[in-house]
This record gives structure tokens, sequence and C-alpha cells, in this order.
């Protein structure tokens, strides 16, 4: 008996509290929805808007005061860049007599002007000239004021005062203060306080809020969470469209999940795109899949890349799909250099293929070393192979562990086997199962190895479930017999199928379903049962079908095969062609050849040699061959004495 093996989520994300929309000092909007500026990365959408605005590149009124004339006139004189420019400059005018008019207010004591100013300051990052505008305005009672100074102070990194201003706006009503606030309490553990305070802000519509809140209660396990993730969704939020779309996912309702894949994936999330690809190359839309893996992986995610690569390869576009493994791989996605390695390991360029596996280990993918260690077993470095299948064993790689068992078992170590086999099976290794049934079964220990056979069966291994049936059909248990053996053929075994047919065939009731199994034996290489396809076919007079099979099973070294193509060609007049197959037969040790041949030669006079024709015969047998062959030696002798 042989032993088997190759020898040979999204992530959480917390957006940071955002400025108060009663005032200008709002982040950078999205197109679609009016939500924070995010960017996207190779993991994802990140929130960029942090506790605060973004940073925007601005002149101060100085510069505009000094620069605005000169770079309108050169606009006026064709000499810049054109309207753009000209539109730029006029803009930057535009905000500099704003920023004075709110200045001149602000000094008068008019703490509108005073919040108006600040905000704009803290949008343009002057943190110390715009803190004591915000101060003032806070301090006359403006929370939209309160709110932008708590986002200042926690850019300044005093998170205890920035606290105190964002519960005197929240207090006030103002939705960003809350969700701000219970982002804080929120990182300092006070998880009841921040539900408060995020609910309140979610409950105002504020879609940060509620992705925030959802967050919070997935992470607690909570149902609710679901409905918060989708408040966010429906107000634009990508990222909450996506942690919906993956709760759907998870609870079986791929039709809803998609929906919000898509949600997700038209505001360019690129792991809403990936999963998206990845549903609808399962259920076969591959054109569209491909579309939705080509936006993820423009979009930097190298999973989506890798994938792509993969639907190419399987639609015959190997150049495509090497070209889209590549960007993956050196982007550090250790299945995309797997498959580069893969890919050239077939080629026959193995410094190529180790670079590639080599990439693959670096990027944390333990199926490199596994690789690398099948790429030395081919090339017979089997020291080296060693050494790989050990390092990836030891990271947990199942079938490592039964590489390297099978290595060991091989060179006499089965002690040293038997716990890589166990770390294999226990980890899910149906080969690996399967090897601790051979290897129990050889020492005798008939219960333990049919207790791992059947664990292997139970995945789909056809080799062991056809141990189960053989032990079933020796115990009389024919029914049984006939299951097991049918589950064998089932995964694959030509041996589970060919017994199948046999058990079936001398059954006598399946004559169709027996010829069904017979051919799936035979097409699968199985000698035995393309003997037996060329016994059917000639029995009911399709000899030209019969003879196929016949060559098919004697190329492949089968006696029986051999002989019984000698007797079709004999009996269609091809003797020359029929003395070769009677020939290769009885070299192989077929008796009933071996007499034809002594009988042959006879006929022919040559008595010398069919002496020697009916000695081998004599000793192949059968019984009944023998006796035949010992008969016609004693008539020889005689007739030679004489």
């Amino acid at each position: 008996m042989k032993l088997i093996g190759n020898n040979g989520t999204g992530e959480r994300q917390a957006a940071g509290p955002s400025t108060d929309t009663e005032t200008g000092a709002r982040p950078t909007e999205q197109a679609t929805g009016g939500l924070p500026a995010q960017r996207t990365t190779a993991t994802g959408p990140v929130d960029v808007t942090g506790y605060g605005p973004e940073s925007l590149v601005h002149l101060t009124a100085d510069q505009v005061a000094a620069g605005s004339a000169r770079d309108l006139a050169q606009v006026l004189d064709g000499d810049d860049d054109g309207d753009d420019s000209f539109e730029t400059a006029l803009a930057a005018r535009e905000q500099a007599a704003l920023e004075a008019r709110h200045r001149g207010s602000a000094d008068a004591g008019d703490p509108n002007a005073a919040s108006q100013l600040g905000a704009l300051l803290l949008r343009r990052g002057d943190l110390r000239d715009a803190e004591p505008y915000l101060r003032s305005a806070a301090a006359a009672g403006l929370r939209a004021a309160a709110n932008n100074l708590g986002v200042l102070l926690h850019q300044q990194g005093h998170r205890a005062e920035a606290a105190q201003w964002w519960r005197q706006a929240a207090v006030a009503g103002s939705a960003p203060a809350a969700h701000a606030l219970g982002l804080q309490l929120r990182d300092q553990g006070e998880e009841e306080a921040a539900e408060y305070w995020l609910h309140f802000a979610a409950e105002q519509g504020h879609p940060l809020g509620a992705y925030a809140l959802g967050d919070l209660m997935e992470h607690r396990r909570d149902v609710r969470a679901e409905r918060w993730f989708k408040a966010a969704a429906d107000s634009g939020h990508r990222e909450a469209a996506y942690r919906l779309a993956r709760m759907r996912e998870a609870a079986g309702d791929k039709d809803t999940a998609e929906t919000w894949y898509r949600t997700a994936a038209a505001r360019s999330h690129a792991r809403a795109a990936l999963r998206l690809g990845v549903l609808l190359e399962a259920r076969g839309d591959l054109d569209e899949a491909a579309r939705w893996y080509r936006q993820s992986a423009q979009n930097g995610e190298a999973r989506a890349a890798c994938a792509l690569g993969f639907l190419l390869r399987d639609t015959g576009d190997l150049s495509a799909a090497a070209e889209w493994w590549q960007e993956a791989a050196e982007a550090g996605d250790g299945t995309a250099a797997n498959a580069l390695g893969a890919l050239h390991a077939g080629r026959g360029e193995s410094t190529v293929a180790e670079r590639w596996y080599r990439a693959a280990l670096d990027a944390g993918d333990h199926n490199g070393a596994f690789n690398l260690g099948l790429l030395c077993a081919g090339a017979g470095r089997e020291a080296q192979a060693e050494q790989w299948y050990r390092r990836a064993a030891y990271a947990g790689h199942r079938e490592a562990c039964n590489a390297l068992a099978i290595v060991l078992l091989q060179r006499g170590d089965e002690s040293g086997a038997e716990p890589w086999f166990s770390k294999a099976a226990e980890a899910g290794s149906v080969d690996g199962a399967f090897n601790l049934g051979v290897l129990h079964a050889g020492r005798g220990e008939t219960g333990q190895a049919q207790e791992w056979y059947a664990r292997a069966a139970a995945e789909g291994h056809g080799e062991a479930a056809l141990q189960l049936a053989v032990a079933q059909e020796q115990r009389g248990n024919l029914a049984g017999a006939l299951d097991r053996y049918r589950q064998a053929a089932d995964g694959g075994s030509a041996e589970g199928a060919f017994r199948l047919a046999s058990l079936l065939d001398r059954r006598g009731d399946a004559d169709a379903e027996a010829e069904h199994w017979y051919a799936t034996a035979a097409d699968a290489g199985h000698r035995r049962a393309q003997v037996r396809m060329g016994v059917r076919a000639a029995e009911r007079g399709a000899l030209q079908i019969a003879e196929s099979w016949y060559r098919r099973a004697a190329e492949g070294g089968s006696r029986s095969a051999a002989f019984n193509l000698g007797l079709l060609l004999a009996r269609q007049d091809s003797e020359a062609e029929a003395m070769l197959w009677y020939t290769r037969a009885a070299d192989a040790g077929h008796g009933r050849a071996a007499l034809r041949l002594a009988l042959l030669a006879l006929r022919r006079g040559e008595a010398v040699q069919a002496e020697n024709w009916c000695r081998r015969a004599a000793e192949y047998g059968p019984a009944e061959v023998a006796e035949r062959a010992g008969r016609l030696l004693g008539a020889l002798n005689a007739e030679l004495s004489a």
C-alpha cells in the first residue's frame, strides 16, 4: 500500500472626531456623500480626518496680499496656466479678504467672527493663532467653537482638556463633538460612556458617529451593530457599507451582502471590490468579477491582483495572469509569489521559481517553504528538501508535516515519522490521516488503522474509502462494501471503481452500472478494468472496441491483455502480430500464452522450441495449464526418444 502526499476579515477602523459642521472648520467632503475625506491604501480606505480637519495648504493673508497682484497680472498677460491659475489667485484674494473681515470683527469682540476665524485658521494648520479666537468664542458659549477648540487641543496632545470642551459642545447639541468625545472615551476603555455619546451623535444623523457606534457594538457582538452600520452606509459611509456586507455574508445572506459590496465598491472601497469579485466568480460571472478585481487591484489591494491572476490563468491567459501575480507579489502577497513560483517551476525554470518561493516565504507565507521543499525534492536535493519541509512543518503547514513524515519513513525512521503524520492529520490533512492508517495497518493495529481510514474517507479520500471497503467485503458485509466502494470511486480511486464494478458484476443485477464503473476505472488507466472492457466488448461482437481496450492494457504491461489481443488478432488472420503479443505475454509469465506458443511451434515442426514453451507453461500455471503442458511435454519426449 502506497503512502500518499506531495513529497515531491476586513480590518477594523476607528474614524476620528470631526470638526463641527456649523462653522467653516470642516474636513474636505466626498463629492458623493458629504463624508470626511478618505484615502485608499493597500489595506483599504483609511479615514484621515483624525481628531480634526485635514491640513490644507493655504497662503497666509500677508502672502496673498504681496503676491496676488503679480499673479493676477501674469494670468491676464497669459504668462501662467490660464483660467485655473486665475481662479486660484482670485480665490486666494477672497480668502484673505474674508480672513481680514473676521479678524477685524473678532478683535472688536464679536464671538461669532472669532469662531469663524478660529475655524479658518485651524483648517489651515495655524494652531497657535487659532487657539485664542476659539477660546474666546467657546467661553462665550458657541458650541461650534467649543468643538473646534477640542479638535485643536487634541491635535496638540491635550486630551483631557479637549474632552472637557467636547463635552461642553456635545451637551449643547453638537453631534461632531459627541462623536469625538465618544471615540476618546472608547480609547480610554470607558465603553459605556462612549456608547452614550456615540449613540447621541448617531441619532442626530452623524455618519461617523453611527459607524463608530456600529464598530463598538460589533466588537461586543451586539446584534444592534448592523442597524448602525446601515445608518452610516445609507449616509454614504463606504467602510460601513463594507462592514455591513461582511456581516450579511457571514449570516449567509449573499444577495444583501452583494448589494452592500456594490455600494462600497462603487465608492472605490478596495476590499469591497475584492469581495464582490469573489462572490461573482463563485457564481460564474467571470467577466464582471474580473472588472471588480481590476478596480480593487488598481486601488492598491494586492489580494485582488492575485485573484485576478488566478481568474486569468483559469481562462488560459497565463501571460496576463503572470503580470498581475507579479504586481501582487511585489506588493507583498505571498500567494501570488507562490503562484509565480509554480508557473516557473512548471516551465522548468527552477532558479526563477526558487526566487519567487523565497519571496513568498519572506512575505510570511509558509507555503513558500513547502514549495521550496518540493522543488528541491524534484531536483534530487533530498537534504535541502527535508530542511524546507521541516521549516514549513514547524510553522504548522500540514502538508509539509505529511511530506516530512514520508521522508523520514522512507529512510526507516518510523518513530520519527509517526508524530509528523499525527500532526498533519490533526491539522486536517486527509493524506496525513490516510498515511497514519497505513502506518498502523503495517503494524497489525487494525482498529486504529480503520479509525484513521474512516477519518480520511469522511473528507473524500478515495484510497482510504477503498481500504474500508475491502475490510467490509472480507467480513462478508457486501452492502457496506458497496457503499464504501462507491465512495472510493467517487473519490477518484480507480481500484475502487474496478472493485465496485466487479462486485456488481458478480451480483448480476446491475449490468449497466457495472459497465459504467469498469469504464471509469479503465479510463483512469486501470489495466484489469481495460481487459474487462475488452472482454465485454468482444462478447457482444464489438471487436474493434475490444482490440482498442486490449492494446491499451497490453501496452501498459498487462500480460492477460497481451494474450487476449493475440487471440483476437489470430482470429482476424493476423498470425504474425498475434505471435508477438503471445510472446510478450509468455515472457511476462502468462502460462496459457506459453502453451499456445508451444502448440504453434509444434504445428510448425519446431519440436525443441515447443518443448521449451511447454516447460515454461508448466512452470507458470495455473494448474489446468500445467497439466496440459505436462501431457504435451510427455508426448514430445516420447516422440523425440523414438
